[in-house]
């Protein structure tokens, strides 16, 4: 599975990879002012949640967009507001939670549940409340208790942080503080250890 910056979603079966070139083959056709935001492997009967910068995602199943072949544009998975874009792409767990972090270190958990299934292409839900005491969104992932994340900044100062110490809150909420910056330094990203 694929998703771009504007919200395109895109399914290919892995077996259009097999035969790769010296110089790489085709993997999607990203539009112009567009790029790929994130890349997932399924096993095919999946369900996937995007998020978008202004705090917004959706959840839809896998199968609501057809197998397209190497060269395909995709479809819309979302349809962001004007100045928002795709910031991630994840795989709905059941026994997880998703992890969305704001580039001023608030960030917060909330169990799948919560994230009624849709259809895709529309403007979806919200995930978290974007504010100034948030920032906006710079990264989402699924995480179990057990995980552990990297938080990077925009100063490359670097922290390790267990889930398990990240509280549960609901869809609708800001959540809390995972890290405290230097004097101008922001999230810059966030990834699973």
């Amino acid at each position: 599975l694929m998703a771009t910056r504007v919200g395109i979603f895109k399914k290919t079966v892995l077996s259009a990879y097999q035969n790769v070139r010296k110089g790489g083959i085709i993997g999607i056709t990203v539009e112009k002012g567009d790029r790929l935001i994130g890349v997932k492997l399924t096993n095919g009967n999946n369900e996937v949640v995007l998020v978008t910068k202004d705090g917004m995602s959706i959840r839809f199943h896998e199968e609501d967009a057809r197998d397209m072949g190497r060269g395909a544009v995709g479809v819309w998975g979302i349809r962001p507001e004007k100045g928002d874009y795709v910031v991630g792409i994840e795989i709905v767990d059941p026994k997880a939670t998703l992890l969305v972090a704001g580039s001023h270190g608030i960030g917060k958990r909330t169990p799948f549940d919560e994230y009624r299934k849709q259809s895709r292409g529309g403007k979806g839900i919200i995930t978290m409340k974007t504010a100034d005491k948030t920032g906006k969104v710079v990264g989402a992932l699924t995480v179990r208790d057990t995980d552990e994340i990297m938080l990077i900044t925009s100063g490359g100062q670097m922290v390790r942080t267990r889930v398990g110490e990240i509280r549960e809150t609901g869809r609708n909420t800001m959540g809390v503080k995972l890290m405290g910056f230097a004097s101008g330094e922001k999230l810059q990203a966030i990834a699973p250890v």
